[in-house]
């Protein structure tokens, strides 16, 4: 006679006592983490000894929001996703039409970034409004067009840059070097035009190495492919440190002269032109920082053109094949050397107008602005954001490094955690945390998707022959 084996019913788990448990473990990790991090700190004495200083509360606080966030996860937001899963794949598929805002998304923001110095100046005045036209909107839009510049590499064509850093440095010491000579040489009356010249040439010499970069990777893929270009980075940072009869060495180079609008007014008090005394307007240094700020909006925005238009085209529907599958790319006849070569001139070149307009907007250029961590924040933007989505990376960049701008005006942590807590340090720490909920929440980005550029708007019909002999 055959045994009959019944299962036991699964019993269900209280959200709240798996909150509660996975909380207790959750900050017993953090206690482990952080315990000679924050809980201890090294300082000196007025007797300049080194002394250890204990920050059990500050320990205390931080575990205790360790704990809190998992409880809180747990026990509402993972039953609160399930029961919204669950409802979404009960009901049946209705397309919803998008409305107003959605169709006019683009436009829509592309209107608020035009009016965005116009808002800043009415709600903080003319003096207030410099800092955040400066740290939060001419910053945000130097790292989403070094993003969109990196996703042509990355997003579209799937080759992992590290390096991307380089480039920026290229079209920075571009601008610096060649700028401060031709400034010197150019009669005063045409000295307007270095910029504009400069700004295309420093873009074409960072295309051109790129194009030296692809030429040792176009045998490699994956980690291989990353190492190299990490190195690549590296090599450039090196050389802008130890070639100082040209660069400077770390000193860097300083006095680099102002952008002017094509000599009809300058940004300069002392000039006869000043826009100030040409408009007739109060004296101020808004506006040359509302003039960059419109200036590398239009970089953006020509950035954001020539990606979509280059991803009709058939050189962008090659990088798409080649991200896709490499080996199938080959075997439809695509140059996947010229395809390579073009992806990495094509991104380089962006890279290097952000560099020439970092370098006008600081007026000095150092090697220390060019480290790797740049290259890994600007890579994060593209993850997060989305890879191959121009709207999911300008998210991700107002996000992560909005988020360290507003790190400065959050001096009220200190009451919680101390006079001596400086919040914008803790912002590797935001990169990380927005990486992990990211990555658990929308492991392809805020705006990931993967739907080609080119497909069939119509469904044709299949005759039943064609299907019977296999080719349907």
């Amino acid at each position: 006679m055959a045994a009959i084996t019944t299962s036991a019913p699964a019993v269900a788990v209280n959200p709240i006592q798996q909150g509660l448990k996975e909380a207790f473990f959750a900050g017993i990790i953090a206690f482990g983490l952080f315990v000679l991090f924050i809980g201890l700190k090294t300082d000196q004495n007025i007797s300049n000894e080194l002394i250890l200083v204990q920050r059990w509360g500050l320990l205390a606080i931080i575990v205790i929001i360790v704990m809190a966030v998992r409880f809180l996860y747990v026990a509402f937001a993972l039953p609160a996703l399930a029961s919204r899963k669950a409802a979404k794949a009960a009901a049946p598929a209705v397309a919803a039409e998008p409305g107003f805002f959605g169709q006019h998304f683009q436009q829509i923001a592309v209107v608020l970034l035009f009016l965005f110095p116009v808002v800043a100046i009415s709600l903080s005045g003319l003096q207030g409004s410099l800092k955040w036209i400066d740290n939060f909107g001419i910053q945000i839009l130097i790292y989403v067009m070094l993003a969109w510049g990196l996703n042509i590499v990355v997003g579209l064509a799937g080759l992992l840059d590290l390096g991307y850093v380089a480039f920026y440095a290229v079209g920075a010491y571009a601008y610096a070097l060649i700028g401060t000579y031709l400034y010197a040489v150019l009669p005063p009356e045409y000295a307007w035009m270095a910029f504009w010249i400069l700004l295309p040439a420093a873009g074409l010499m960072a295309a051109f190495w790129g194009v030296i970069l692809g030429f040792p990777v176009l045998r490699l893929r994956g980690d291989y492919l990353a190492i190299v270009t990490l190195a690549f980075g590296e090599i450039i940072r090196l050389v802008l440190i130890n070639w100082r009869e040209v660069t400077n060495g770390s000193a860097g180079i300083s006095g680099i002269p102002k952008v002017e609008f094509f000599g009809w007014f300058t940004f300069n008090v002392s000039s006869p032109n000043y826009i100030a005394k040409v408009f007739d307007l109060p004296t101020s240094s808004v506006y040359y920082k509302i003039f960059l700020y419109y200036l590398i909006l239009l970089l953006c925005l020509l950035t954001a053109y020539v990606t979509i238009r280059l991803r009709r085209m058939p050189v962008g529907r090659a990088w798409e094949a080649m991200r896709e599958d490499e080996i199938a790319c080959r075997s439809l006849g695509i140059n996947t050397t010229t395809t390579k070569l073009t992806a990495f001139a094509t991104g380089a070149m962006f890279a290097g107008f952000a560099g020439s307009f970092f370098a006008a907007r600081q007026g000095f250029v150092s090697p220390e602005s060019f480290v790797f961590i740049e290259s890994a924040i600007i890579l994060a933007i593209v993850v997060l954001g989305g890879m191959g989505s121009l709207v999911g990376i300008a998210f991700a960049a107002l996000a992560m490094i909005g988020g360290t701008e507003i790190l400065r005006e959050l001096q009220f942590l200190k009451q919680v955690f101390g006079q001596d807590f400086t919040p914008e340090l803790y912002r590797m720490l935001l990169f990380g945390m927005a990486m992990v909920i990211v990555m658990l929440w929308k492991p392809r980005g805020f705006v990931g998707s993967r739907e080609p550029t080119a497909f069939l708007r119509a469904r044709k019909a299949v005759s039943a022959s064609f299907t019977k002999e296999g080719h349907g």
